[in-house]
């Protein structure tokens, strides 16, 4: 079973269009839209500050998300992939976004809306993500501007494809 738990009174709250995987953590000030999933080994960590997810977010297999205490929150819009092993912390993640796997996004940060974070950038605190980007390195720079046919072809794909995976999970015929 995944670890959900309250933190000072206050408990993730989690619709039932939602896949957590049983390892899982979700803790404290954490609103999930629809559609969203929270994939193994994942941790949401609403307990300094508070999380905010829109609709089809997936936290993919060792993301990590969290805030700072009395500082920032973590806001993310719709349509959100967060790759395996990302680290997203106290910072605005705009609707339409694919972050990579093993990249870091620090506080401060807002990433505008139809963007990419490459796979290993390290976005720096504050930094702003003009929105129609693309984002790579450490520390991580605009490369160029999103094509239409990469941001259907891979931000929208990699959005539908995971509430796909996720109803796997959800059947009775899940293990068979």
């Amino acid at each position: 079973m995944p670890v959900i738990l309250p933190v000072k009174g206050v408990s993730p709250q989690i619709p039932d269009s939602c896949f957590v995987a049983p390892n899982a953590t979700i803790v404290g000030d954490v609103v999930m839209g629809e559609e969203c999933s929270v994939w193994f080994n994942a941790v949401v960590r609403g307990d300094v500050n508070s999380i905010r997810m829109g609709n089809k977010v997936n936290i993919q297999d060792g993301a990590c998300i969290h805030c700072t205490y009395e500082k920032t929150k973590t806001v993310i819009g719709n349509n959100v992939s967060i790759g395996h092993n990302a680290l997203v912390h106290g910072c605005t993640v705009e609707d339409n976004v694919l972050i990579g796997m093993g990249a870091i996004v620090m506080d401060g940060v807002k990433i505008g809306s139809n963007s990419i974070i490459a796979a290993g950038a390290v976005v720096l605190e504050n930094t702003i993500v003009e929105a129609g980007s693309i984002f790579a390195g450490v520390p991580a720079k605009k490369v160029k501007e999103i094509s239409q046919e990469l941001l259907h072809g891979e931000v929208d794909r990699i959005a539908n494809n995971y509430v796909m995976y996720s109803s796997w999970f959800k059947s009775p015929e899940v293990g068979q």
